[in-house]
């Protein structure tokens, strides 16, 4: 159902701070022209916790006019409350939504028994595709495996999006959940291994300002043609690793902005611009992977 190379989209703001449609309708079409295979929408990436409710579902209404049926758009969903979760899965029924991508609740730190039924009751809530995402560095709660294979058990919990970097959870996850369970890399630095390691695409940070390459090179890797897959990845991984230098989305937005994909690289408190002194190892590895001439 969704694997390669999808964007973890980020959500462009003008000078005042407002969401700048015209700059996202710019976005979709980059990435459709890049063969990006999926966009997420208003993900953790997407600034998902500092849009209001109104603007979060309109971002992912806009995505979908926008990209009208030429790309999946896959819609952020998570919430540390489960009944805020559901409200979101429930709003995008019956609009074209392809899945939602329901981030592990933050801060609260619910047990593997907690995780398993914010899930659930997600899931029966609504008829869409939901995928799972883990991302303990963020949300201080790491999903088992063994949690993941619960979950897998009801019809549409399809996937998951595991950005813990550990690639031995690759094949437990199969082990227990199956080979038709969709597995996403969030890790840029180790997608690419993800795959080699029988993964099925990455949700991208680095694609955002490199979407091109990140298909190409999913492309390959998904069609056996590892080899050549690791010279663009060998070429990238400086920027998965600096796109991270300070909190995400605080770097793309910046190097997005100095590629003129977005007018700007606004940000929303507590968030802010990119420090000066990043800034440089940023346009390093922009120039490093032969994004930025």
């Amino acid at each position: 159902m969704f694997s390669g190379s999808m964007v973890a989209l980020v959500t462009p703001l003008d000078e005042a701070g407002e969401v700048d449609y015209a700059g996202l309708a710019s976005l979709v079409e980059y990435h459709i022209a890049a063969g990006t295979d999926a966009i997420v929408a208003v993900g953790t990436t997407g600034e998902s916790a500092t849009l209001t409710v109104d603007e979060h579902v309109k971002v992912v209404l806009k995505t979908l006019e926008f990209a009208n049926g030429r790309i999946p758009v896959i819609a952020g969903t998570g919430a540390n409350a489960t009944h805020e979760a559901i409200t979101f899965s429930k709003l995008f029924s019956g609009t074209g939504v392809a899945a939602c991508l329901s981030v592990t609740p933050y801060y609260n730190k619910p047990t593997q028994e907690g995780l398993y039924q914010h899930y659930k009751a997600i899931a029966e809530a609504t008829e869409l595709p939901q995928i799972l995402y883990n991302v303990p560095g963020r949300t201080a709660v790491d999903m088992l495996p063994e949690t993941v294979a619960r979950l897998a058990r009801i019809d549409n919990i399809v996937g998951i999006k595991d950005a813990t970097g550990d690639l031995a959870r690759v094949q437990k996850t199969r082990e227990l959940c199956g080979e038709d369970f969709i597995q996403l890399s969030g890790d840029d630095a180790t997608g690419l291994d993800f795959v080699a390691a029988g993964g099925h695409g990455v949700i991208s940070v680095t694609a955002n300002v490199a979407a091109e390459d990140m298909a190409t090179m999913f492309k390959l890797a998904l069609s056996g043609q590892i080899d050549a897959a690791r010279e663009i990845n060998e070429r990238l991984m400086p920027l998965h690793k600096t796109l991270f230098v300070e909190s995400n989305p605080i770097p793309v937005k910046w190097a997005a902005h100095q590629l003129g994909l977005i007018n700007h690289g606004q940000l929303r408190l507590p968030l802010t611009e990119l420090s000066e002194s990043a800034q440089p190892a940023v346009t390093a590895a922009l120039k490093d992977a032969k994004v930025l001439p």
